[in-house]
């Protein structure tokens, strides 16, 4: 029964239009043992907002289908602008709560991005992840 419980919300985290808010990261958490390998490091991109109405017009973006490094490069409000991308990081090296939401994210591509949001001290973040090792 845990079994079928656990795939859900990785799959409501995953997907294109899923939402996990910081407090239901703990649910998704232990997803990584089935479907992700575990990571040490994640090759990440986000896009962080200072207004929570300036992320969901970011989410909207998204929804409509352009790229998530185009949406980063218009609505990012910090350094990684150009598209988004922090590069590879290891664990222990982000924000705890953005560490959580981005570890238990599955790959994919800007074009078709498999995304989480996630408030932190520094704002709303859109995250994705484009890579795992």
């Amino acid at each position: 029964m845990g079994k079928d419980k656990k795939p859900a919300a990785t799959k409501a985290a995953g997907k294109k239009e899923g939402k996990a808010k910081a407090k239901d990261v703990d649910e998704v958490k232990g997803s990584t043992g089935g479907k992700l390998k575990a990571a040490n490091s994640i090759n990440v991109r986000h896009i962080l907002c200072e207004k929570f109405s300036k992320k969901e017009d970011a989410v909207a973006k998204l929804k409509e289908g352009v790229k998530f490094d185009d949406v980063a490069k218009e609505f990012s409000e910090d350094k990684a602008r150009q598209g988004g991308s922090l590069g590879w990081k290891t664990r222990g090296s982000l924000d705890t709560d953005f560490e959580k939401a981005a570890y238990d994210l599955e790959p994919s591509s800007t074009g078709n991005p498999k995304y989480v949001e996630v408030k932190t001290k520094f704002g709303y973040h859109i995250i994705m992840v484009e890579g795992r090792k």
